[in-house]
């Protein structure tokens, strides 16, 4: 779970974002203050070096795309799908039958 302070960075981030602003240390800092949110000093640092040269709008809106987007693309296929997985299954049951009758043919089993 996230702490107070990593929360408060990643709304100071968004706040700069928002308003297009460069996502700096110092920038992040005076957000803090002036919201008068106290945080361990490294976090602003921290968060300003993570989303160096990142469009954090972007990344957002690619975020919620992809989400949407994904199960999408998957249930596109059809019927094709189930059936090459089928055949799969198939194939694995085969060779494991395979595998188990060569063991026999050599005369020794797993307990033996």
């Amino acid at each position: 779970m996230a702490s107070k302070d990593e929360l408060a960075c990643v709304y100071a981030a968004l706040i700069l974002a928002d308003d297009q602003v460069a996502i700096t240390d110092d920038k992040l800092s005076t957000i803090l203050k002036t919201a008068k949110v106290s945080v361990e000093p490294y976090w602003p640092g921290l968060f300003a070096k993570a989303l160096d040269g990142v469009n954090v709008r972007d990344l957002i809106t690619n975020i919620s795309n992809s989400a949407g987007s994904a199960p999408a693309a998957g249930a596109g296929g059809g019927g094709a799908a189930p059936a090459a997985e089928e055949k799969k299954e198939e194939k694995k049951e085969e060779k494991k039958e395979e595998s188990e009758e060569s063991d026999d043919d050599m005369g020794f089993g797993l307990f033996d």
